[in-house]
């Protein structure tokens, strides 16, 4: 299990809040969380959970993935997929579940492809079921 890089993780969110103009407070507010529980995430001194990254994510309007990989939840993985994974997840006009669904479209063509064989991390992380039959068709392609 990857140990969570707390204090790059809070600094990386404080430039963010600072970034998108939040205060402590109004980022609190819209992530749903306290304002102590923030200050100390900020600070390195709790480990948010993954949903509390994503409630992160979704009030400062960036990846979540972006943050799982800031906390050492997931490995980075190559900038052009990061950077289609980051749209499609920053995307106002789409669902949850529509950006989740066009995720998992989007992982199946690139296994299909050949391309980021070892992508099984990405349904733990955001608690998407994975098809077991892509996996297998792809472990055997490396």
């Amino acid at each position: 299990m990857a140990s969570l890089n707390v204090g790059n993780l809070g600094e990386y969110l404080r430039e963010q809040r600072r970034n998108a103009q939040l205060s402590l407070r109004q980022l609190a507010d819209a992530a749903g969380v306290s304002n102590p529980y923030l200050s100390q995430i900020e600070r390195g001194l709790r480990k948010p959970s993954a949903d509390i990254l994503q409630q992160l994510a979704k009030a400062l309007r960036i990846s979540a993935e972006t943050l799982y990989v800031q906390a050492g939840i997931l490995d980075e993985r190559s900038p052009e997929a990061a950077g289609t994974r980051s749209v499609i997840l920053a995307d106002p006009s789409l669902s949850e579940r529509q950006k989740q669904v066009l995720l998992q479209i989007y992982e199946s063509f690139r296994k299909e492809n050949g391309l980021d064989a070892d992508t099984d991390t990405e349904g733990a992380a955001d608690g998407s079921a994975a098809d077991g039959s892509d996996a297998d068709h792809s472990q055997a392609s490396n």
